[in-house]
């Protein structure tokens, strides 16, 4: 049986690379107190560990569904050992998921706008464009 490798640090470069996340992106985050410090090398150079790798993970995969910096923050307190508790985590997911469903409503509507003013220009040989017309109209209730 082979023993696991251990785990090299990685520098800040190699952290992005390894992510996907850019650099001034990791910078920000550990100043918003969401990574932290990381060891530094005798020349200053940050050298992150797996738990670093792990939680800049965490934070861009929260981003991708959505969850903003603060919550993020918050669910980063959770697994902190500050409370963790499973029904805080699903209390702060079940209002992200309300969120992202009143987004896909608004999308909806927004598609139907944008397909009803795409079909006012059917030939798009008219002098006067249906659809930027339809952009100067207030169609919103007084």
């Amino acid at each position: 049986m082979t023993q696991p490798q251990p785990f090299a640090l990685l520098t800040i470069g190699a952290l992005s690379k390894r992510t996907g996340c850019k650099v001034e992106t990791i910078r920000y985050y550990e100043q918003m107190g969401l990574l932290r410090p990381p060891a530094r090398s005798q020349g200053g150079h940050r050298h992150f560990g797996e738990a670093a790798l792990k939680r800049l993970t965490f934070i861009l995969r929260a981003r991708k569904l959505g969850f903003s910096l603060g919550t993020v923050r918050d669910l980063l307190a959770l697994t902190d050992g500050e409370g963790q508790s499973c029904e805080e985590v699903q209390r702060i997911a079940a209002r992200q998921l309300k969120d992202v469903r009143a987004k896909q409503e608004d999308l909806g509507v927004m598609e139907s706008v944008l397909a009803e003013m795409v079909s006012r220009c059917a030939s798009g040989t008219t002098p006067d464009c249906p659809l930027i017309e339809a952009l100067f109209e207030d169609t919103a209730p007084a």
